[in-house]
């Protein structure tokens, strides 16, 4: 086979996932679990809603070994990050994020009374499984 030639396609089926309820993660937000292993057997993806309630704030972490992306949908975030958290970057509707592997980070919802809401994706599947919390004093 060579460059000029494409692969052969193959039939398949589309899976639609529509989350009714959320659950508590690691980092202490909840999560609309959207694409991942055990919902659709994806093998190194996982995309997810998270929503940080009014006022909120993650419990500092990492994550191993995977890239994150965050797509901000609602709300504006405060993310403290880096060794000892004491960079910040605030992100609004529209704007993407990189996380890089072993990158400790915080978010923070800045609304006392609105919700944030992010779409986050993983080059891992099993993101829940290798998240290490980052104690801070």
């Amino acid at each position: 086979m060579t460059h000029d030639t494409p692969p052969e396609p193959k039939d398949g089926e589309l899976v639609n996932v529509r989350p009714d309820k959320s659950v508590m993660t690691v980092q202490r937000l909840p999560y609309f679990n959207g694409i991942s292993t055990k919902t659709v057997g994806t093998q190194g993806l996982a995309m997810h809603l998270v929503v940080i309630p009014p006022g909120a704030a993650a419990a500092s972490h990492y994550h191993h070994d995977f890239e994150t992306a965050i797509y901000v949908l609602e709300g504006r975030v405060e993310t403290r990050y880096g060794l000892n958290l004491e960079k910040t970057l605030v992100s609004e509707p529209g704007d993407f994020i990189f996380v890089p592997p072993f990158v400790p980070h915080q978010p923070r919802n800045l609304s006392d009374t609105e919700p944030a809401r992010a779409i986050i994706a993983r080059n891992d599947a099993l993101e829940h499984e290798r998240v290490t919390l980052y104690p801070m004093d």
